[in-house]
């Protein structure tokens, strides 16, 4: 087996922030970072082929291994020849760990766990609980059927590792902000203890399918709000041989830097590293500032679903009935697809009307917007213009929020 992973540093500021630019590379092409990774959940990003993937300038995809395990099966995937020849995706590809949906759709939070208030997986009766941690893993029911199933370490690897990703994540324990400090330590513990296992079985996986492509394997960064417990989970992880880190678990908006900050203070500084679940801009240019390489988000896709365009003074919504005749695109110097074939008026009757075409139409437009904005930011970095940028593109996106 080739070991066709690695990353470089190509560019960094200094001067009191960790932002930089680099390049990692997989089996299936590089990443020019800092990059936004598209969700393509069950390996499909909502409303878009893989060719609209790849108009939009989308450098990688990220798939849910929950999703997929559940449906259509992780070994049918493999059995179609791995993750980019089943959705015909060529690019690089990352899998999560499944850790995440396990607990949060296993205990009806449905897309979420609640970060600010209410109940959390723990203190949920368990009559009304839908997932039970344990040291050894997780026992839940599928929020499809309600059939019981049971994820551990080594089942989670085996399953990305079907999957074919080239970035896989370590299988954590996800808590919440209400969980008492005292369960966020005995959970941290439970995802170093998941950690070395996850290390363990992808070793027996690479051993016993010589001819597979490198899956490069991320430990998940938890530890809430909690400075001493960021520290202490990036110091224990970071001495151990993973190939980069992912930064997730629960985190108030307001303390997203400080968060990343403390992670990447004691993490290896030359492994990348990947913010879970980010797409609003100025969380985007908070994460990058502290030394994010990439990040993932269902956002673009889904407010566009729903209405919602992404312009430089911020999101409007294209249902408005100020949108029925105007015949301007939803963004005047925007170069996507839907920008340059298509009207707002047009766009707001398919919407009125409940035409698919409409979801497909903003969906384009918001990736579109969210990766040329990463893009800028990557040049910005490259140009030593990044604060520049940052100041001026959240003053103007925030001005009427303010």
């Amino acid at each position: 087996m080739s070991k066709a992973f690695s990353f470089s540093i190509t560019t960094k500021i200094g001067g009191g922030t960790l932002a930089r630019t680099g390049t990692i590379t997989t089996p299936h092409g590089t990443i020019q970072t800092p990059a936004f990774i598209v969700v393509g959940t069950k390996a499909t990003v909502k409303a878009m082929t893989p060719e609209m993937v790849r108009g939009v300038h989308a450098q990688a995809v990220l798939a849910n291994a929950y999703h997929l395990y559940l449906q259509p099966g992780h070994k049918l995937i493999e059995n179609a020849g791995g993750l980019h020849s089943f959705m015909n995706w060529q690019g690089p590809t990352f899998t999560d760990s499944g850790g995440f949906q396990v607990l949060s759709l296993g205990s009806g939070f449905k897309k979420v766990i609640d970060m600010t208030g209410g109940t959390t997986v723990q203190n949920t009766p368990k009559r009304e609980r839908r997932a039970f941690v344990d040291d050894d893993g997780v026992t839940f029911y599928s929020h499809i059927d309600g059939n019981k199933h049971r994820f551990t370490p080594e089942l989670s690897m085996q399953i990305q590792h079907a999957i074919g990703a080239d970035i896989m994540f370590a299988f954590d324990e996800l808590t919440s902000l209400q969980d008492p400090y005292d369960y966020q330590i005995d959970a941290l513990q439970r995802t170093h203890d998941w950690a070395d296992r996850c290390l363990a079985e992808m070793d027996e996986l690479r051993t016993s399918h010589p001819g597979r492509d490198y899956q490069a394997l991320f430990a998940v960064i938890q530890g809430a709000q909690y400075e001493d417990l960021r520290r202490k989970t990036s110091k224990h992880l970071g001495q151990l041989p993973f190939d980069g880190y992912g930064i997730g678990g629960a985190i108030e908006k307001e303390k997203i830097g400080d968060i990343i900050r403390w992670c990447n203070e004691e993490l290896p500084y030359d492994k990348p590293k990947h913010m879970l679940g980010i797409s609003e801009p100025n969380d985007i240019f908070a994460a990058i500032e502290q030394g994010i390489d990439t990040f993932d988000c269902v956002s673009p896709t889904r407010v566009g679903r729903n209405g919602a365009f992404y312009t430089y003074e911020g999101r409007k919504n294209i249902k408005g009935s100020r949108y029925y005749d105007d015949f301007q695109p939803l963004l005047d110097d925007c170069n996507c697809y839907t920008c340059k074939n298509y009207t707002r008026a047009y766009i707001h009757h398919l919407f009125k009307a409940k035409e698919i075409l409409g979801l497909t139409l903003m969906s384009i437009h918001n990736e579109n917007f969210i990766i040329k904005l990463v893009d800028d930011i990557r040049t910005s970095i490259e140009a030593g213009s990044f604060n520049e940028l940052r100041n001026n593109w959240l003053h103007q996106y925030y001005s009427d929020k303010n």
